[in-house]
């Protein structure tokens, strides 16, 4: 709400607020009262009510948060987080931006532009429906004129920034393009030492008569032994088989399907390698463990690396779009994600069937090179189609005469941003609207050419 030449906004509807805050005020009491009286901590009541209490502390900081503006600047905070201030001298810009919750809804939100660089989002006010964004922008149009009567605005432009903008931050692409990355190397770490595993296992023999028993783990031997009963898990529980005197183990964990062909009575036989059962043996079933080859290995790296390709390329339009206003759609990094889908095409294939890098032979190598030309053409063309046109190259394309050449009888890419999702534009996937001999059309690109129109 405003009032005259100060500007206070706290949380709507609060009296829900306050209820929860005294469910986890009642919370604390129980546990408190329930420890005195019991003298154990590890207890239902009091857990219930130090849970209760916890969930009071959260609902408490948000009924008391509040965000006012005055003469001297900005201040917001609330009882249980210290309050801060910003003078409007320090503040260069006011904008508005756009966060997504889990199911693709969005939420508006007051962002402060220090003269810095830096960027304090405001608690409040919070938009996420249409229903309370008048009052939204009531809020921020107030703000607003506070700052232009007692600070001094870089400009009178409005910024909205969302996922698309140059002014969103890398961190979280970043972040998870690092986080893939060490999970492929990971994984390519383990294949040599997988497939090294699978082919022991496949070449292991039985034991030869006399064999010594340190000298038994890297051959097969066997014993016999009787299943006392059978414990089949639900869903992701594990299966186990149990053997009657726990001899030779007392238990052993299976698949649901190995445990299912079993029952109690059963007389099997046990091959152990390396010190563990790895086949058991019966008339009617037969379980083996399951080693992982080392191209399931190699493919998984595989994945993992392209899959932390595309938050990558996300990275890197933002880096080529530096240049642009803050509030500046940028292109689309799906063209990227084509160009790991076809790299995937080829790559995953080769990757399970030469795990360790392709042999001398003149095949594999040809499919390597025939599938790496491939690629670098899609990424030539992707890198064509996420192009951007900064304000110098606009100007020099005005001062040669190219944009009045292109007028003539070309597209004309004009960067736009959607508000909302509709027939020809779904999921807010386009950038720009393309003007010229055809009819107008929405692509996620700057062009040139009306790929993904």
């Amino acid at each position: 709400m405003t009032a005259g030449q100060e500007v206070s906004v706290r949380p709507p509807r609060r009296r829900p607020l306050w209820v929860c805050v005294g469910v986890g005020a009642a919370g604390a009491v129980l546990a408190a009262g329930r420890l005195v009286y019991s003298g154990a901590f590890v207890d239902w009541w009091v857990g219930g009510g130090l849970l209760a209490a916890l969930v009071g502390v959260a609902f408490l900081h948000g009924v008391t948060l509040e965000v006012g503006a005055d003469a001297y600047g900005v201040r917001y905070g609330s009882l249980l987080r210290r309050r801060r201030s910003v003078p409007w001298d320090d503040i260069a810009d006011l904008r508005v931006h756009i966060q997504y919750g889990r199911h693709g809804e969005e939420y508006f939100r007051v962002g402060v532009l220090l003269r810095d660089g830096r960027t304090r989002r405001l608690p409040l006010p919070v938009s996420g429906s249409r229903d309370d964004r008048p009052d939204f922008d009531a809020t921020l149009d107030a703000l607003r004129a506070l700052h232009r009567r007692h600070g001094n605005p870089e400009s009178d432009h409005l910024a909205v920034i969302s996922r698309r903008t140059a002014g969103r931050g890398t961190a979280g692409p970043l972040f998870l393009c690092l986080l893939l990355f060490a999970g492929a190397g990971l994984a390519a770490w383990f294949v040599p030492v997988t497939g090294a595993t699978k082919e022991a296992w496949d070449s292991a023999v039985p034991c030869a008569a006399g064999t010594p028993s340190e000298e038994r783990g890297a051959c097969l031997t066997t014993r016999p032994a009787v299943i006392a009963r059978t414990e089949v898990g639900r869903a992701k529980q594990p299966s186990r088989l149990y053997f009657a005197d726990g001899r030779p183990v007392d238990r052993l964990t299976v698949s649901r399907e190995g445990a299912q062909g079993f029952r109690a009575g059963d007389r099997v036989e046990l091959t152990l390698w390396r010190g563990q059962v790895r086949v058991v043996a019966a008339e009617h079933h037969v379980w083996r463990e399951h080693f992982t080859s080392a191209g399931s290995v190699a493919v998984l790296a595989a994945a993992l690396a392209l899959a932390a390709g595309y938050p990558g390329a996300r990275v890197l339009v933002h880096r080529r779009g530096r240049g642009l206003p803050d509030d500046e759609v940028l292109p689309s990094a799906l063209p990227f994600a084509g160009v790991l889908a076809g790299t995937a095409l080829w790559l995953l294939p080769f990757c399970y069937v030469h795990p360790l890098g392709p042999p001398a032979s003149p095949g594999p190598l040809a499919w390597a090179a025939a599938g790496s030309l491939a690629t670098l053409g899609l990424l030539v063309l992707a890198w064509r189609a996420t192009r951007i046109s900064t304000p110098q190259t606009a100007a020099t394309a005005t001062a040669t005469g190219a944009v009045a050449e292109e007028r003539g009888g070309a597209d004309v890419f004009l960067a736009a941003r959607f508000l909302e999702s509709t027939d020809y534009n779904p999921n807010h996937f386009g950038t720009h609207v393309v003007l010229g001999d055809g009819p107008p059309a929405v692509v996620p690109h700057p062009g040139p050419g009306r790929f993904a129109a």
